[in-house]
């Protein structure tokens, strides 16, 4: 489902899957575009996405709430942290579909969180599964290592650990989690500039898919350039 006004266009529907077909008539209108998360559910559909985009000149953006959390924000450039960041812990709640790739349904949360702490440049992804929860690590080009804990039942909640070489910093319990996104978008619809960077939002859906060949392989690491080839 979308709504749209006579200058914007807004895609309210959590299947990834009908996403790329359901933007080509908004790309034609020239109609700037919010896409709720999953942006699609593969790699493929996702940077097909950004390359129409491209080709029409329409902004759009897509995000999970999780991005703008307060605490998100807070501790991605934090005042009181001591020394160098040396990388970020996030969790959330991870529930799975048949219909999506695991991470892009839920988990997806905790991996647009992870995303914006530690910015783009993952390199390779590996990831432990169980029934109950999944561990996945990402190992950034400049050595920083990123990991994502998503619960698939139980623990609903989300949280962020920040390491640095001197200290350790938390976040704080969640307010609202809705509102501040929907400032982002309202804000983008009155300038068209997009909040986050279309590229890394590609690379998230890189990195889901890594994390799935690596828990089809036992855990093993895979290069994100076996996805984005």
């Amino acid at each position: 489902m979308y709504r749209h006004a006579r200058s914007a266009a807004d895609f309210e529907s959590v299947d990834g899957r009908t996403h790329l077909e359901q933007v080509k008539p908004v790309w034609a209108a020239k109609k700037p575009v919010f896409i709720d998360k999953p942006l699609a559910a593969s790699y493929k559909d996702a940077t097909e996405i950004a390359r129409l985009a491209k080709q029409t000149g329409v902004p759009w953006f897509s995000s999970s709430s999780m991005r703008f959390w307060k605490e998100t924000q807070r501790l991605k450039s934090p005042a009181d942290v001591v020394g160098h960041i040396v990388g970020y812990s996030v969790y959330g709640p991870s529930p799975t579909e048949p219909h999506h790739p695991d991470l892009m349904w839920y988990g997806i949360h905790g991996v647009e969180m992870l995303f914006t702490l530690m910015g783009r440049g993952c390199e390779s992804v590996s990831r432990a599964s169980t029934a109950n929860e999944d561990v996945v690590v990402g190992k950034w080009k400049d050595g920083r290592l990123g990991v994502m804990r998503g619960f698939r039942n139980g623990l609903r909640d989300y949280g962020i650990t920040l390491f640095s070489d001197k200290n350790v910093l938390q976040s704080e319990p969640r307010p609202n989690l809705h509102g501040p996104l929907l400032v982002e978008i309202a804000k983008f619809f009155r300038t068209g500039i997009p909040p986050v960077n279309p590229e890394e939002t590609q690379e998230m859906m890189a990195f889901i898919e890594a994390a799935d060949i690596s828990k089809a392989r036992g855990g093993a690491s895979v290069p994100i350039s076996e996805v984005t080839r």
